[in-house]
Formats: structure tokens, sequence, C-alpha cells
């Protein structure tokens, strides 16, 4: 009897291997309580979330997403948005959790839309941290999803750039993006570690991604904060027209901030995570 429990143990040790070893993302757990789904922006490892973390980890179980290709987590080859989506579910259902709000920021917002919007049952509520459903809308005059091309020049020359060329590229972004200059270092950092096809493809991925009309079958209760920089004006006519669909919301804007906001206004978008946490 004693080794027929050993060996029964083995082997749900070995297919718990297995499972977790067919997840392309990477999944860091702290604390205890309500769920929370942690999903970063492009480029971005779960560590994006640390400070967040630390405030809300008391009473919830944060559970810290890093996408393939990004940090320390090993690139795939194809279709890389789609499997980041189908693995958060995979891992949602391995674990059985249930009821879990959801936090995404830039390309995690989007990602957490695009989860609700498909009826995910695992989910309570979702909090945007400066997203849109189309991003692609944003940057393209006339935009379709078909527009959106894997072979373009532009592409193939983020491929051949250099070293020197594509850090200069990230310090351009991370200055923007956030205007908190003690984060650009590390922001250009994990730009730089980026793997190269995942940073050109991985991208043209979230560019093709319209849920504009999609978000209209979502269901939950939708938070979104908006950074204002650089045209308060600008920002809000394009929140105001993208969401128009989505029926339950709230919108707030968040003034003295790029995109980054966790960083460039935390006390302000900490408190609004608390709320959004009901803590």
């Amino acid at each position: 009897m004693k080794n027929l429990r050993i060996t029964l143990a083995l082997i749900i040790l070995i297919v718990s291997n297995v499972t977790a070893q067919q997840l392309n993302i990477k999944v860091e757990v702290r604390g205890e309580g309500t769920p929370v789904l942690l999903l970063p922006g492009f480029t971005c490892p779960g560590e994006v979330w640390k400070e967040t973390v630390d405030e809300i980890a008391e009473k919830n179980e944060c559970h810290m997403i890093s996408y393939p290709g990004f940090g320390d987590v090993a690139p795939i080859d194809t279709l890389w948005l789609e499997t980041v989506k189908q693995d958060v579910i995979k891992y949602l259902d391995d674990n059985k959790l249930k009821k879990v709000k959801v936090i995404g920021h830039s390309m995690g917002g989007t990602l957490a839309l695009w989860l609700a919007a498909e009826r995910n049952k695992h989910i309570e509520e979702v909090m945007v941290v400066d997203a849109l459903p189309c991003m692609g809308a944003v940057m393209f005059p006339n935009y379709s999803s078909d527009q959106i091309q894997y072979n373009t020049p532009y592409n193939q020359n983020l491929l051949n750039m250099n070293e020197a060329g594509f850090k200069a590229m990230a310090t351009n972004f991370a200055q923007f993006m956030c205007l908190d200059k003690s984060k650009h270092k590390q922001l250009v950092d994990w730009m730089n570690i980026a793997d190269r096809k995942t940073y050109v493809y991985g991208y043209t991925d979230l560019l093709k991604v319209d849920l504009r009309e999609a978000v209209g079958n979502i269901a939950v209760n939708v938070k979104v904060l908006a950074a204002t920089h650089p045209n308060k004006q600008m920002i809000e006519q394009n929140y105001q027209k993208q969401y128009v669909a989505l029926k339950q919301k709230e919108i707030i804007y968040i003034d003295n901030s790029a995109h980054f906001i966790m960083f460039d206004q935390f006390n302000t978008y900490i408190q609004q995570v608390k709320q959004f946490l009901k803590q």
C-alpha cells in the first residue's frame, strides 16, 4: 500500500510538471486573499507590478504574469498574442481561480478587455491602466486590422537594427512614456533584453487587435485609468470614442502622468487600485 501511494504521488507530480511546462507564460504568486491577475504591458515582465503588490498583497493573492520573450521568459515562434491569451485562460483553469479581479497595463489592459469580452467565467471585474480596445486606430488613419502586415520595411528595419540604435530608440520611448526619470533605465533595460522577434512581431499582433465593438460583450464592471500627458483633450476624445460600446465603465483621467501611471502618479494610482479591490 505504501509503495502504491508513492507511485500515485509520483504520477501526480509528473502530470503537474507536464501541465506547468505546457504554459509559455511565467507566473509569480504573492500574498493571500482575493485573487488578482496582473497583466503587464508590452516588453515589461511581472516585476513591473512590484510596488503595486507591496501595497495589496496583505489582502490579495497576486498572480503576476510575464510573457514569453520578455524578462527571463523563453520566446516562442508564432501566434504570440493568441498564445499568451490562451495560456492565461489555461492558467486560470488549471488553478481553479474564480471571481478573479484583473488589472492590466497597456497591452495587458487590452488583453484584459479581450478576456472579458469573451465572457471568461473566471473574471469578476477589470481595471485597465492606460490602455485602449484598439491601439492601432490611434496610430493609423482609416485603420482596419487587415491593413497591419508583418512583413514590412519598418519591421525589417527593427529586426536588423544594431544594439546601439535599438537602445537609443528604447531611451526615447522610455522618456516619452514615463515622466519619472528614475524609472527610465529600468524601462530601457526591459526593452533591450526583450527577444527582438517577439518585440517586432508581437507588437504587430497587438496592432491588429480591434476590440472596439467586442467590448460591448463585456458583462462585468470595467474601471479605466487614463494618463492625460501630453494632450488631455485628445486623450479624452480617444477614450470616449473607443470605449463607447462598453456599457459598465468608469473612466478616470490621471493628470501629470504619462503612460506608466503606476510610476508617475503612484499615490493616486494605488488609491484607485485599492478602491477597485474594495480595500
